[in-house]
């Protein structure tokens, strides 16, 4: 790498991770004036609260990339540009076009960094961070997620009343279809334990339904434990308590290949998995915008006009992504060209515009 293309990364470094302080203190001071509203119920003291906050905030850094890389890179190259550093690159022989893939390539680094390590740590420190908070508010793990689910496994509809802890399970109740769409047995257990795999139950109450001319034989058996082998695994059974956008990428996909395997609905998952993967592809195109009003204001643009059209474009490009993923949910459009149609718009037009910069 040559010095200035080293000297360009260093000042996106710099100003980016001056962002990334700034954003993430910001978060966490609003985060926790809300935290103190809690602090003080059973064993939930400020250190508590300090930790929980603490704990989320690489969630915070994943979930809030793109804006923050936008922004750091507004900032350091318009800092190179109201110093007359820029003019003094292109002079040299650096073109526009040049200085615009060096910002790109150090962008695209930063978000993959910032990827990897909110898809492998972000998710452990965030669940550990919920479940301490839980626990020191009185709410035991025993108790963190009562509520109970539908689920379609293949011909078998599965009813859970109470999910205790992703493992424990009471009140199942299995609902066995036949390749004619018609009940073929129905299994009622007071208890289950779920490995995984397969579904331990205890204290079942069997009903078998048997066609004889005009009429159904309904027979009853009682057994001390039934095993029922299901495709779903407990990232699923997890997952059905969150929203897409609180799910990890390998969880998404394994929810989009369950639901399609049992012809069930998944256009919400389906969204949210490639507004992730064009994610990369949305902050190209909205770097390549900023640089046309970097090299297109380079004595003029004070910091305040960086900042403010950097959060702007940040907004806009997340307003423009969420609509693209609600129409496409309501008028059955591709999610992915929905997803990546407006990044590449902005991205030939943006190209065309400096391509036009560089040559005059």
């Amino acid at each position: 790498m040559k010095i200035r293309d080293r000297y360009i990364a260093k000042t996106l470094l710099t100003y980016t991770l001056v962002v990334l302080l700034v954003w993430l203190s910001i978060y966490s001071f609003f985060n926790f004036l809300a935290e103190l509203n809690s602090v003080g119920k059973e064993d939930y003291t400020i250190l508590e609260a300090f930790k929980y906050v603490v704990l989320q905030v690489p969630e915070v850094a994943y979930d809030q990339a793109s804006p923050i890389i936008l922004l750091g890179c507004v900032l350091g190259m318009g800092h190179l540009a109201t110093t007359g550093q820029l003019l003094i690159f292109r002079v040299a022989g650096f073109s526009i076009l040049k200085i615009t893939w060096v910002t790109v390539k150090n962008a695209i680094v930063f978000i993959l960094a910032l990827i990897i390590f909110g898809e492998l740590l972000a998710p452990t420190l965030t669940k550990y961070s919920e479940s301490v908070r839980s626990n020191a508010l009185g709410n035991k793990s025993l108790s963190l997620s009562q509520n109970g689910f539908w689920i379609r496994d293949g011909n078998n509809f599965i009813n859970v009343e109470n999910n205790i802890d992703g493992q424990l399970f009471s009140e199942i109740t299995v609902i066995e279809i036949n390749s004619s769409n018609e009940i073929e047995r129905l299994i009622k257990s007071k208890n289950a334990l779920f490995d995984g795999n397969s579904l331990d139950m205890s204290s079942n109450e069997i009903f078998t339904i048997n066609k004889s001319g005009n009429f159904d034989n309904i027979s009853l058996k009682e057994r001390n434990s039934y095993n029922k082998t299901v495709s779903f695994d407990r990232d699923l059974v997890d997952s059905l308590e969150k929203e897409p956008g609180d799910l990890t990428t390998w969880t998404i996909i394994k929810q989009i290949q369950f639901l399609s395997d049992n012809k069930l609905r998944y256009g919400v998952f389906e969204v949210e998995l490639y507004k992730r993967l064009v994610r990369p592809l949305t902050l190209i195109a909205m770097i390549l915008m900023a640089m046309l009003f970097i090299f297109g204001s380079t004595r003029d643009a004070t910091l305040g006009r960086k900042i403010f059209f950097g959060v702007a474009l940040g907004l806009s490009f997340e307003l423009i992504s969420r609509i693209g993923g609600a129409l496409a949910l309501s008028f059955n459009f591709s999610p992915l060209f929905s997803s990546i149609l407006p990044a590449i718009i902005v991205m030939v037009i943006s190209i065309a515009l400096l391509i036009k910069k560089s040559i005059s």
